[in-house]
């Protein structure tokens, strides 16, 4: 790639004693979100006690709040990153870019503003950070950082490896074990082979996907990949998940996806089932015999789950008869069986009144997709994300056999369904990396192929820095969902950390599809070109499994929950 002259050596392109640096710059960032936290908590506290209505009132601090979290926590993840790679002598050229690149840019958006989305940028005096709290950040290190580490040189020094590195899986080293990175070659293998080459056409036709990928992916153990070995699974860690969601991902969202609804399935079956339920339906799924479907969302519901209408009455035979609607359920013609949630105490009106059923179905065809009676259902055109398609169905006499309240107990659903979303959220931050790798996969493709003026994209800067920014914005959020795909594997509560590496990987998938898209130019609004469809795709993430706005007011009450 040509350079016009510069001098793009590794002593140019990289900051001297970079760890140091980086290491320094996040004691300073951390004082700098102690400080907002005690002052957000102080805009939403009365009489001592964090306010519902005060939080909904001061939305751009609270969610602002998630935000800085995010970021301290991403930082430090980079940096633990950093250093076990150091210490293993494999802190090479291409780590130190992407390391020294993400420091100065979130130092700096940190510094003068966040973007929580495209149109609203949190600066550090909306969460009532005076001025001198500010520049007590600017250390002479976050200083350095923030002018110097984020340069051009080293935008297009990281690019210029990223060409010569071309044939390798990521860019740069993940930190993960070699068994793990086995696991991600076997499934990239997959995805090149058996997905990428037909995504694009099961997208603009609005096709399922087909049979055979499930039964293949089923015979690579994707649906049992979690679950205990004691009930035919693998028994592997959730970080085996998020590489294996990165890689199907990058392929096909709705491929990456599949393995979704059953980790959800197992998840509450083995955290709120009992034994004898456990018995039945793990082995089941684990072998991809039995496909599940999640159905929680209603028409006028959406994240408020807890006002839930659908209603399951008990019969004289014990059995329960749900009624009802419910949309958008992912997958749910080919299903066999409904992780089902209805309101089975008609006095309450919030979340104590829900229970959470594992329904048996008949799958459907084409012709008939949902042929049990007591349901029925329809498509919902989308935009993306269509190889699973997308269905409202209504109960109406619709029969769960009373074994198969999940429990054994009702009034639990809720509390079951919340000890899934840890899972679920990392699971779909890893989707969502796989996405954004897909959009660097078209988007650098294209810069090397297209020719303008004389040369090809990739050489001018504002194309290969949009390249450089996709790699990093990766590795930030690969290393927060590893992060906190390990402290899940620990048993370690961490739903704080997984709806942050969901908040920021939503975030980095939409802006590497746009920005590839750009690249593409007129090209990349045609339909023929794949950047459209992973545009579509990558919409979907910062909604699906709890919007952004949902996500970071999570995060927020966490973290002012235990503010001082």
């Amino acid at each position: 790639m040509p350079h016009d002259g510069q001098d793009l050596s590794l002593a140019t392109a990289i900051l001297p004693d970079l760890l140091t640096l980086t290491g320094a710059a996040i004691a300073p960032v951390e004082t700098l979100f102690g400080a907002a936290r005690l002052h957000v908590r102080d805009m939403v506290s009365i009489d001592g006690k964090v306010s519902n209505a005060a939080m909904e009132a001061n939305q751009t601090a609270v969610h602002g709040l998630a935000w800085l979290a995010t970021y301290v926590e991403s930082l430090r993840q980079m940096q633990h990153w950093a250093e076990r790679l150091d210490a293993e002598g494999n802190f090479g050229e291409v780590e130190q870019l992407l390391h020294q690149i993400a420091f100065g840019e979130y130092l700096g958006q940190v510094a003068g503003g966040i973007p929580m989305n495209q149109g609203e940028i949190l600066r550090p005096h909306d969460m009532g950070l005076s001025a001198s709290e500010i520049a007590a950040m600017q250390t002479p290190e976050v200083a350095t950082l923030i002018r110097e580490a984020n340069s051009p040189a080293a935008r297009t020094r990281l690019v210029e490896l990223m060409e010569e590195r071309a044939a390798e899986i990521t860019v740069g080293r993940t930190g993960l074990d070699e068994e793990l990175e086995m696991i991600r070659e076997q499934f990239r293998r997959y995805a090149v082979d058996k997905v990428e080459p037909f995504a694009h056409e099961w997208h603009l036709k609005d096709e399922l996907i087909p049979m055979e990928v499930i039964e293949e992916l089923s015979e690579m153990g994707v649906f049992g990949l979690t679950i205990p070995e004691e009930f035919g699974g693998f028994g592997l860690s959730k970080a085996s998940m998020c590489v294996v969601s990165e890689e199907l991902s990058r392929g096909y969202i709705g491929v990456g996806s599949l393995g979704t609804r059953s980790e959800i399935a197992a998840e509450l079956i083995i955290a709120g089932g009992t034994e004898e339920q456990k018995q039945k339906w793990l082995p089941r799924l684990a072998s991809g015999e039995t496909l599940p479907t999640a159905v929680f969302t209603e028409p006028n519901t959406g994240s408020d789950l807890g006002s839930l209408r659908t209603r399951a009455v008990q019969d004289e035979n014990g059995d329960w008869i749900v009624t009802g609607n419910k949309t958008w359920i992912t997958h749910a013609a080919r299903t066999h069986v409904m992780t089902l949630l209805a309101r089975t105490d008609p006095e309450t009106s919030d979340y104590r009144g829900l229970s959470m059923f594992l329904a048996e179905k008949t799958p459907g065809t084409d012709e008939n997709p949902f042929p049990t009676p007591g349901m029925t259902g329809g498509e919902i055109e989308v935009l993306g994300y269509r190889g699973m398609k997308e269905y409202e169905l209504a109960f109406d006499g619709f029969k769960v056999k009373g074994e198969n309240l999940l429990g054994g107990e009702t009034g639990k659903g809720f509390k079951q369904l919340m000890e899934t979303f840890e899972s679920a959220r990392i699971q779909t931050a890893a989707r969502a990396i796989g996405v954004a790798q897909s959009a660097l996969d078209v988007g650098m493709k294209y810069a090397q192929d297209r020719k303008q003026f004389g040369k090809s994209l990739i050489a001018f800067p504002r194309v290969s820095g949009k390249l450089a920014m996709m790699a990093v914005e990766i590795m930030v959020a690969r290393q927060l969902t590893y992060f906190s795909a390990r402290e899940k594997d620990e048993g370690r509560r961490c739903d704080l950390e997984a709806g942050m590496a969901k908040l920021l990987g939503a975030r980095v998938a939409w802006a590497a599809a746009d920005n590839a898209l750009q690249i593409h130019g007129g090209n990349g609004f045609a339909l023929e070109y794949t950047i459209s469809r992973i545009l579509c795709d990558a919409r979907i993430l910062n909604i699906f499994e709890g919007a952004g706005e949902i996500q970071a007011q999570v995060i927020a009450r966490r973290l002012l929950s235990g503010a001082n």
